[in-house]
C-alpha cells in the first residue's frame, strides 16, 4: 500500500528535500505541501493523506494549531490522518502539546534521511514514534516540569484489567512489543491486543497518548527506569 504524505513546513527547501527524499520511496507518494498551519489543513483537507509532515514553528498559523484541528476535526469531517512534527529542536513545548492533542510522535529536521523515511513508514502504520529513549526522557521531564491532567486520569485506570494496567506501565516506561513480550512471558501477537484494549478502553489514539496519559495517572514517574 502506497502512503500518502504531505509536508507543511515554511521553508521552501526543506518541502523540497523532503519531498525529494520522500518520492524516491516505492511505497511513498508526496501528494501535497503547505507552507503554513492554515495552508496545511486545506491541502489535508482535499488530498486526504495518511500522514502529515508537521513543522513546529511556521507564520499565519502555528504547526500546533494546526495538529489540532487536523486530529480533532469539526463534525462531519471524517478524514483523521497521521500527525508527524518536525522541530529544529529536541526539546520544544508545542511538540508536547501536539503529542496531548494526538500527534503521533516528532522528528529533528536535522534527523538522518533513513530516519525521516522509517518515521513515515512507522507513523503510517498506527505506532507512535517514541523508540528512542531521548524522547521518553524528554516527555517525561515534560510531565514533570508542566503537567496537565487530564479529568481525573487515574480514576480511569480502573477500567483496565490488572494484565492491562501492567502493559501500559511497560508502554510508559519505553519498553517495544517484543521487549513487554518477554517481560510478560507472553506472545508478541498477544501483547497488540493489550495494547489494543488499553487503547480503547483509555479512548487513546495510539502509544504517545498513552505513554502521557500513564505518566498523568502517575501509574509510572520521571526518573523511573525500564
Amino acid at each position: 500500500m502506497t502512503i500518502r504524505v504531505i509536508i507543511v513546513d515554511d521553508q521552501a527547501m526543506v518541502r523540497a528535500g523532503f519531498a525529494a527524499l520522500l518520492s524516491a520511496q516505492a511505497d511513498i507518494d508526496v501528494v501535497g505541501e503547505a507552507p503554513d498551519g492554515r495552508r496545511g489543513i486545506e491541502v489535508a483537507r482535499t488530498t486526504h493523506p495518511d500522514v502529515v509532515l508537521m513543522d513546529v514553528r511556521m507564520p499565519e498559523m502555528d504547526g500546533l494549531t494546526a495538529a489540532r484541528a487536523l486530529l480533532g476535526p469539526a463534525p462531519g469531517v471524517v478524514h483523521r490522518p497521521k500527525v508527524l512534527m518536525l522541530t529544529t529542536f529536541d526539546i520544544d513545548d508545542y511538540v508536547y502539546e501536539a503529542l496531548r492533542a494526538g500527534a503521533s510522535g516528532f522528528l529533528l529536521k536535522d534527523a538522518p534521511p533513513a530516519d525521516l523515511i522509517a518515521a513515515v513508514r512507522v507513523v503510517a502504520s498506527g505506532e507512535a514514534l517514541l523508540a528512542p529513549s531521548v524522547t521518553r526522557r524528554l516527555i517525561a521531564d515534560f510531565v514533570q516540569q508542566r503537567p496537565a491532567p487530564r479529568k481525573d486520569p487515574a480514576l480511569r485506570l480502573n477500567g483496565l484489567t490488572p494484565r492491562e494496567t501492567e502493559v501500559l506501565e511497560l508502554i510508559a516506561r519505553g519498553l517495544s512489543n517484543q521487549e513487554i513480550a518477554g517481560h510478560l512471558v507472553l506472545a508478541e501477537q498477544t501483547v497488540k491486543t493489550h495494547i489494543g484494549r488499553v487503547l480503547g478502553k483509555l479512548d487513546l489514539r495510539d502509544r504517545a497518548q498513552a505513554v502521557i496519559f500513564a505518566y498523568e495517572a502517575g501509574l509510572v514517574r520521571p526518573g523511573d527506569g525500564a
